[in-house]
């Protein structure tokens, strides 16, 4: 009887210790986003009856940035797992906030593959400035230096021999103020990207005087990264969210479902839906459907990000990326 008893109470244990283990709290994961509707942290939520694992083995918050830097900021001190980089900002947080652990683990959106979009740079359509040449002198207008989007202005601009600070003027302001300050001369030159670069005004005033993709070629423009450490440690909560992500973007980049992306992007930015007939299409950027980045182009991007000196050094991007997360996703849904 005494063994019987025993061994009940030894089953009655392990019963409550997979009982606590069930009820393990679920992994929390923050995302950052800066744009609407461009970053994809903006909108999942919206469609979070297609997340499985939601609520399960992992919890999701999404936070507005004003920048990088503070996502940079916020990764480093822990309030943050996943945060959207640029290529130009991705080596800062390497190199000078120290987190040579951190990863990129998936593609958010590419610039200049060819078919379709690549951010566009203008000039007045009836103004002084016909050919990169015409800009010695000039007022350059750009979001913020040593951005993405600057570094290939920039990188056009040396290709003519021209530098900034000693052949021309870099003023930073926000892209929804480029079309005036060009209309009203005080750039000589305005970069734009989507949904100001569908602006019908600006269309009408301005023409393209180069692309990105003229510069750069193809950037890997926003990548997804997070610690080795947080991977390491939750690596099944991440491959489920993974998993999610992908059925989600999925869903959004379907064609037949265009309708209802439209009312979702005029809910997030308080817009008008027929503003946004572009978005998830050919005429928006290419994001890659298993999530997978470009590295070749990232490497490529790092390094022209070194050249002009932004960054203090290069760094092999194979390196501190970890694409496996993706890769056992997307198998998943195969």
């Amino acid at each position: 009887m005494r063994a019987l008893k025993s061994a009940l109470i030894a089953v009655a244990g392990l019963a409550l210790l997979g009982g606590v283990a069930a009820r393990a709290e679920p992994v929390k994961i923050r995302m950052a986003w800066v744009a609407p509707v461009s970053n994809w942290a903006s909108i999942v939520l919206e469609k979070k009856e297609l997340a499985q694992h939601l609520g399960k083995s992992y919890t999701l918050e999404s936070t507005r940035f004003a920048g990088t830097p503070q996502i940079i900021t916020a990764l480093a001190n822990g309030d943050l797992e996943i945060a959207d980089l640029a290529f130009s900002t991705f080596p800062l947080a390497v190199q000078n906030a120290g987190m040579e652990d951190l990863r990129v683990i998936a593609d958010e959106f590419q610039d200049g593959v060819d078919g379709y979009h690549t951010n566009k740079f203008y000039v007045l359509a009836d103004g002084p400035i016909k050919t990169v040449d015409d800009l010695k002198g000039k007022i350059v207008g750009t979001n913020v230096t040593g951005g993405a989007v600057n570094i290939a202005s920039r990188t056009m601009l040396r290709k003519h021999g021209l530098e900034d600070r000693r052949d021309y003027t870099t003023i930073e302001a926000p892209f929804s103020t480029m079309r005036a300050m060009l209309a009203e001369k005080k750039v000589d030159m305005a970069s734009s990207v989507p949904p100001f670069s569908f602006d019908p005004e600006l269309n009408r005033i301005s023409r393209v005087l180069f692309t990105s993709k003229d510069a750069v070629g193809i950037s890997q423009f926003i990548v997804w990264a997070a610690r080795q450490s947080f991977i390491d440690k939750n690596r099944a909560a991440m491959v489920d969210f993974m998993e999610d992500m992908l059925r989600i973007e999925r869903w959004f980049m379907d064609p037949k479902n265009h309708d209802d992306v439209m009312k979702i992007a005029s809910k997030v930015t308080k817009q008008p839906p027929e503003r946004f007939g572009w978005v998830f299409t050919k005429l928006d950027y290419y994001r890659d459907p298993d999530m997978l980045p470009n590295l070749d182009a990232l490497q490529s991007n790092i390094e022209t990000t070194h050249q002009l000196g932004l960054v203090k050094a290069s760094l092999d991007v194979k390196k501190y990326s970890d694409l496996s997360l993706a890769k056992e996703a997307a198998a998943r849904l195969k």
